[in-house]
Order: C-alpha cells, then sequence, then structure tokens
C-alpha cells in the first residue's frame, strides 16, 4: 500500500478531493490517503498558507495530490505552488491537453503536452523597486535548467511515441536568455536522432495553437511563456476544470488541479471534479500503477462520451456527486 499526500485546498477543493477518493476506492487503489491541509482557510490557525507539516508530509511521501489552493494577490505570502515547486525543486511541470469525446469545443482530435520549466525565469521573484517611480523584475535562465527541461520533453516524446518536440521562445528580442534556451534545446536534440524538432516564436506559437492545434506535439519552453500557453491550450478542450498537471523533480512529485478554488460555487455540489480526476491518474502512471489508471480513464470518459451526467461547466445538469457516482458505476461493472 502506498502512502499518498492529498493536500484538498480551497474552495471547490475539498469536495473534488472527496470525489477522487471515492472513485479511488471503488477501483480499489492500492493508496493511503494522508490527509494535510494548506491554503487561505488555514491562515488564521497556522499564520501561513502552507504549514510545516505539509512539507513534512511530502518529503516523506514523495508524491502529493494538491487540490486548488487560493493566493493573496499582489501582497502577502507567495504563492503555495511556486513555494512547492521551488521548496521540492520539482522543475518540470507537465500539462497534457487531450480533446474529450462528448465535450463540445471548437476543435476536436487535439493531443498535445506543454513542458514548462518550473523553477526560472521571471518567476524566480528577483524583484525590485526604484523608488516610487519603477519597479523592475529579472528574468534568470541556467544552461542546467534548460538543458534539464529539455531533456523531459525529448524523453517524455519518446516514451509516449511522440513524433515533433517544438522549442517556444522570443530569442528574437531576448537574444541572450532566450539564446540560451534555444542552445541548451538544440544541444539535447542532437541525442534524440528520431525526434524531429522545431523552433517557434511565442507570439506565432499562440496564434497557430488557436488555428492548427493538431498540428502540435510535445512543445518544451521556459516559465512565463510554459504558464499562459498552456492555459490558451486548456481553453482549446473545454477549460482549466478539464486538464490535469504535474510537476516533477528528481525526488518529488506533486500532480494538482491547476484551476482556481472557486469559492463562488464552494458546497453547492455543482464542481467539476475532472481536472484532479486526470492529475490522479497522472499520478498512478507514475506510480506504476497504470492497470488503474487506464480503469479510472475509460470509466471517466465512457460518462463524457454518454453525455447524460454532465456538470453545468461543461454543458449539463449533473451534480458533482451524480457525476462521481456514474464514474463509480461504471467502474464496478
Amino acid at each position: 500500500m502506498r502512502v499518498v499526500t492529498l493536500i484538498p485546498g480551497d474552495g471547490i477543493g475539498p469536495e473534488i478531493s472527496e470525489a477522487v477518493v471515492k472513485i479511488f476506492e471503488a477501483a480499489k487503489v492500492p493508496i493511503e490517503w494522508e490527509i494535510v491541509q494548506a491554503g487561505a482557510h488555514v491562515m488564521e490557525v497556522e499564520k501561513t498558507p502552507l504549514p510545516r507539516a505539509v512539507i513534512d508530509s511530502i518529503e516523506k511521501n514523495k508524491v502529493a495530490l494538491k487540490g486548488p489552493i487560493t493566493t493573496p494577490i499582489g501582497f502577502g505570502f507567495r504563492s503555495v505552488n511556486v513555494t512547492l515547486r521551488q521548496t521540492f525543486n520539482l522543475y518540470a511541470n507537465i500539462r497534457p491537453i487531450k480533446s474529450i469525446k462528448g465535450i463540445t469545443s471548437r476543435y476536436e482530435n487535439i493531443d498535445l503536452v506543454v513542458v514548462r520549466e518550473n523553477t526560472e525565469d521571471l518567476y524566480a521573484g528577483i524583484e525590485h523597486q526604484i523608488g516610487d517611480v519603477a519597479a523592475e523584475s529579472i528574468k534568470i535562465v541556467t544552461k542546467k535548467a534548460n538543458e534539464r527541461i529539455a531533456k523531459v520533453a525529448f524523453d517524455l516524446a519518446i516514451k509516449q511515441h511522440r513524433k515533433l518536440v517544438t522549442a517556444v521562445h522570443k530569442a528574437n528580442i531576448m537574444k541572450l536568455s532566450d539564446g540560451l534556451f534555444l542552445d541548451c534545446v538544440r544541444k539535447i536534440k542532437a541525442d534524440y536522432p528520431s525526434i524531429d524538432y522545431h523552433e517557434q516564436i511565442v507570439d506565432a506559437m499562440c496564434m497557430n495553437l488557436v488555428m492548427n492545434p493538431q498540428k502540435s506535439d510535445v512543445l518544451v519552453m521556459g516559465n512565463l511563456y510554459g504558464d499562459i500557453l498552456s492555459d490558451l491550450c486548456a481553453g482549446l478542450v473545454g477549460g482549466l476544470g478539464l486538464v490535469p498537471g504535474a510537476n516533477l523533480g528528481d525526488e518529488v512529485a506533486i500532480f494538482e488541479a491547476v484551476h482556481g478554488s472557486a469559492p463562488d460555487i464552494a458546497g453547492q455540489n455543482i464542481a467539476n471534479p475532472t481536472a484532479l480526476l486526470q492529475s490522479s491518474i497522472l499520478m498512478l502512471r507514475h506510480l506504476n500503477l497504470s492497470s488503474y489508471a487506464n480503469q479510472i480513464e475509460k470509466a471517466m470518459m465512457a460518462v463524457y462520451e454518454d453525455g447524460l451526467y454532465l456538470t453545468k461547466d461543461v454543458g449539463g445538469e449533473a451534480t458533482l456527486s451524480s457525476f462521481t457516482e456514474q464514474i463509480i458505476e461504471k467502474i464496478i461493472k
């Protein structure tokens, strides 16, 4: 029995986390959850959105599933997500973007992966106030981090039998920082002769994703571009409520729903647990429990294809509970 840290989070987080736990129980997944609390709702007692107990649990278990967490904007504590990534050196953010049959969207047959460097770039948080007239943010990129994320992208392409890796950049303007990124990706590409390679300026990449998303396969990029493009890509297949996320390091992996905590619908039994459930499926494959992952994914996709128990965010009238129950029913058949 593998012990995994579960962080339910804020807003709808506890509800969708409970749905995942119930589905895992129905599938008899050999996992024991260690539940710890983080987020805005623990601030009053803990004086921090990220208590030490959360860090200790992840350090011990090495794998965590995390619901959405609210972080103050513009002041106060730094993002819990960023803090976790930097604490555990989770240098690779993986966002699979795949069309779901049964979801009405502008596009069909999308199947791509965004591979985002997770620790550097403008998100390193190196900022300075210049009197009361300006502020400065510094973009830091290193050869080590660039080569590391490039290797993740090419290894993923090999493992998933994908054909093309595209490096996304703005080296025409940021010739040193993004130029270094391209140099590093090109160096790593030399070790993967079977994988096709392409480079795309980030603004052109955005246009191409909107016009012809089916042509994209594996996209590798720095932190800021990855944050923006991964959300753009989520919109191509129905929104952030449907897509999973994984943050991977050499020793620790945290899987998460990438959408917000949606406090306006919390407690109403109308949230969609798909993003967190899809993230838990990624987690199972990471843990070499692919048979359970396949079983749960098949049941979830069958519910979407049936179209009778979809939640309101994807055009249905089902509750969180009824959507979950339908997945469980298909698992236990």
